[in-house]
Parts: structure tokens; sequence; C-alpha cells
């Protein structure tokens, strides 16, 4: 099926949800700010939405053959920002270690900074698996960590787990990306 084969409108739904998940933000930056370190459902039914919407818009995207440009960057970046907002909080509330968010950063400045060295010399990032199931599960350790209680620690080892998956899927990232451009 090639992109002509649907309607204009069914072709804007992922590019639709993306920007939703970009709205949807500072909606759940509210949403946790408010708790004051007490879970909250409110925020975490809201950042259960921006997760879900974000495999929905990849997979039709994928589906209907409608990738795009904006998709390829927006998608990825929606995705940083709304987990990046929420471990941010969840240090703040001393809901997370610091060391979870230095490890975020670190590794979302390793993608970006290596995206912006390795793009310029024709090298085109593609979800990998291992990347796919990291965001999943580190969407779950964090979505978890929002709704329970403080002293719940397991969703902490969720959260651990989907970290250290993001951090073998960087890396994977800039092997791969290593030994393209070094062809």
């Amino acid at each position: 099926m090639s992109a002509r084969a649907v309607p204009l409108a069914v072709a804007q739904i992922p590019n639709a949800l993306t920007l939703v998940r970009f709205a949807l933000v500072p909606v759940f930056v509210v949403l946790l700010a408010r708790a004051s370190g007490d879970h909250s459902w409110p925020a975490g039914i809201v950042f259960g939405v921006a997760g879900v919407t974000d495999q929905i818009d990849g997979w039709l995207a994928r589906r209907l053959h409608v990738e795009s440009e904006f998709g390829k960057y927006a998608d990825p970046l929606a995705d940083r920002l709304m987990i990046d907002a929420a471990v941010i909080l969840l240090v703040i509330d001393d809901r997370l270690p610091w060391i979870a968010l230095a490890a975020i950063i670190a590794r979302d400045a390793l993608l970006i900074g290596g995206a912006r060295f390795v793009m310029p010399r024709g090298y085109e990032f593609h979800v990998n698996a291992l990347g796919k199931a990291a965001t999943w599960v580190l969407y779950a350790g964090v979505g978890f960590t929002i709704v329970t209680h403080k002293s719940t620690q397991w969703p902490l080892y969720v959260f651990w787990a989907g970290l250290g998956l993001a951090v073998l899927a960087a890396v994977v990232y800039v092997v791969s990306a290593w030994r393209a451009i070094h062809r």
C-alpha cells in the first residue's frame, strides 16, 4: 500500500498523535507537580496515554506507509521530553535517585549529539526492537512509579531494567552508526 492509497486525513494521524504527545507534556508536568511528591493517578494516566500513542503512531505510520521526516525526528523527541520531564520531577520529589536523571540525560545527549554527528555523513537511524523494548519498559517503570506510593520498591526495578535496556540500545545504535560511517 503506498502513501497515495490512504486518504490524506488518515495519513496525517501518526503525526497528529505525535503532536498530541507534545501537548500532553505540560499537562503531565502540572498534574505530577500538583501531587507534591505523592503518587498521582491523573499524571499516571496522562503518562500512560502518551506511551500508548507512541506505539500507535509508529505502528500506523509503518502500516500505512506514511512515515515522514517530521515523524522521524518529532516522535523520538516527544518520547524523550515526556520521559525526561517525568524523571526530573520524580528526582525532585525524591522518588527516583539523582543518578537516574544523570543516566537519562547522558543517554539522550549521546543519542542527540551522535545523531548530529553521523546523519550528515549519510547514516540513517532506524529504531530497533531493543530500542522499542527499552522505551516500553521505561514508560512502564516511570508510570508505575508515578501511580504507586513512595515506599513501593518494585516500580524502581522495572525502571532500572528499562534504563539498562535503554543504555544497551544506545550502545547498539552507536556501534551501528560507527560501523556505517567508517566503511
